[in-house]
């Protein structure tokens, strides 16, 4: 037993993950208003950590969800395939007008001191009609799975995505998997689901199964709905506030043995300082701190999850665990994309005090 958690040592799946697969439409720095085209990215809050543990660190992952029948379905489900990781589709006929459909997210990049514009279009979303029932988990878990992960943007979709959350975090449970999940806590999503108050009564209800938890202060606040610590941090890459709301955290959820984020301050929209940090089986550890030149943000902090876990999979000593989610975190934001193109070997180097130094 390591980090207080009892991690199996092998299964037909490491991980496997439930949520929601979206396309994302990326002008680049062009805002929306004045773009002409677009490069499509495959994504999804819970997705992306199953699709970067199967193509960075070669693990074997899979992802419960929605999948529609029409030709913005086929186009995920390429991608999804092409970043390794094994689908279990709940499927959908599209009626051609209407749908269901699979979401679009608009995001360009921005540019210095212009910050990225995010934006949704999640009418009749099929994950959004997920419901318990849906998935044969006894099925899905019967060779054995590692590790089970989902998140709150899926948790947010619906009034029956959460039941599908918990349902399947009790067969993980039953099955031996350790459970995560990560609050990412999206205002636009939970006003149109009822509010901060229901929020609240989701979030803590599915966290009751949770090992492993995901998320910054304001995630801990809003989710959990723990007040705000009583240090103030001195600046965004300061953990004293972080680690001060970790007792609340605990006194509210005492199974919970793991709780990781990351920190980061932004300068500009293509400059961050950059950092992460976890309370871990009662025991606090800070990655070290680097100066970052992004290219596109988005899933850095999907990234930063990836690298932990496969840490924690791989048995590494918990400040490895977590500087290994730090490096992968900080790499991924100089790919455009949501999804990694690292190697592990990539990550490992960083991790290590690697620089930007040619490699020949």
């Amino acid at each position: 037993m390591k980090y207080g958690l009892n991690i199996r040592p092998d299964g037909d799946l490491d991980f496997l993950s439930l949520g929601a697969l979206i396309h994302r439409l990326d002008p680049g720095t062009i805002p929306f208003r004045k773009a002409t085209e677009c490069a499509i990215h495959v994504s999804g809050g819970e997705f992306n950590v199953a699709a970067n543990l199967a193509d960075c660190f070669r693990l074997k992952t899979g992802v419960a969800t929605a999948m529609v029948d029409y030709p913005i379905g086929d186009l995920i489900a390429e991608r999804v395939r092409a970043m390794g990781v094994k689908p279990y589709y709940k499927r959908f006929k599209h009626d051609g007008v209407q749908g269901p459909n699979m979401a679009t997210v608009y995001s360009d990049q921005g540019l210095g001191v212009r910050a990225p514009v995010v934006f949704y279009n999640r009418s009749n979303e099929a994950a959004g009609r997920l419901k318990a029932g849906d998935f044969d988990w006894k099925a899905i878990f019967a060779g054995g799975v590692r590790w089970f992960h989902s998140g709150g943007i899926f948790a947010a979709l619906s009034p029956t995505t959460s039941e599908v959350i918990i349902e399947g975090m009790r067969a993980a449970k039953e099955a031996g998997a350790i459970v995560s999940f990560d609050l990412n806590y999206r205002q636009k999503l939970w006003d149109f689901s009822g509010g901060a108050a229901r929020a609240v009564e989701v979030i803590d209800e599915i966290v009751h199964h949770v090992d492993v938890l995901v998320g910054n202060e304001e995630d801990l606040q809003k989710g959990l709905g723990i007040p705000g610590p009583e240090v103030a941090a001195k600046s965004k890459l300061d953990p004293s506030a972080f680690f001060g709301m970790i007792d609340n955290v605990v006194k509210k959820h005492p199974q919970i043995k793991v709780v990781a984020t990351t920190l980061r301050e932004v300068h500009s929209t293509n400059r961050h300082s950059w950092s992460a940090v976890t309370w871990l089986d009662g025991q606090t550890y800070v990655a070290p701190q680097c100066e970052l030149d992004v290219y596109d943000r988005v899933g850095g902090g999907d990234g930063f999850a990836a690298g932990f876990f496969y840490g924690m999979l791989n048995g590494e000593e918990p400040m490895e665990a977590l500087k290994l989610g730090w490096a992968h975190g900080a790499l991924l934001t100089t790919f455009p994309g949501d999804t990694t193109m690292a190697s592990v070997e990539d990550v490992r180097a960083f991790a290590k005090g690697g620089s930007a130094r040619i490699q020949r």
